[in-house]
């Protein structure tokens, strides 16, 4: 495993929206190691999800981390979109790999309904609520180049 740089505030690539892969590429070994290494950069850094911006590359490629899902896997998300299932948006307090040690509350969809293609190039769907739909609105707003901070109020740092 080859633990990865992950790029900050302020970058280009940060802002860029992503483009869309096909399954020839997500089943190339290259794109299977780098899904690995997102996973074992994510948690070397402490981070619920990872964006594949993230880490230099504008490809619509989402790792959301098992503390953030229910069923307690990591889970790589490609190409993914999500519709809302509720009007409810809660307030919560967001962080970010690319915007270290500073916060913000962030109002988002509390459920919502999910499809992608996972890393072995199937389609998934599912429905995800709370903290789970948190994280990954978050982490597809990277691959649109939008960051928490765009969005957030009362953001502060920390030392």
């Amino acid at each position: 495993m080859t633990k990865l740089v992950v790029i900050t505030h302020p970058n280009e690539i940060l802002r860029k929206r992503s483009d869309e892969v096909d399954r020839n590429f997500i089943l190339k070994e290259d794109t299977q190691n780098l899904i690995k290494n997102m996973i074992e950069t994510m948690h070397n850094d402490d981070g619920v999800g990872l964006a594949a911006p993230q880490i230099g590359k504008n490809i619509r490629i989402v790792i959301i981390g098992k503390d953030a899902n229910p069923d307690k896997k990591d889970l790589v998300l490609i190409n993914p979109r999500w519709n809302k299932l509720s009007r409810k948006k809660i307030v919560d307090l967001e962080g970010c790999l690319s915007i270290p040690k500073t916060f913000g509350k962030v109002k988002r969809y509390n459920k919502i309904q999910v499809t992608a293609t996972n890393e072995k190039g199937e389609k998934i769907e599912f429905e995800a609520e709370k903290l789970f739909a948190r994280v990954i609105q978050h982490e597809v707003d990277h691959l649109d180049g939008v960051l928490f901070i765009d969005k957030a109020r009362d953001v502060y740092e920390i030392e």
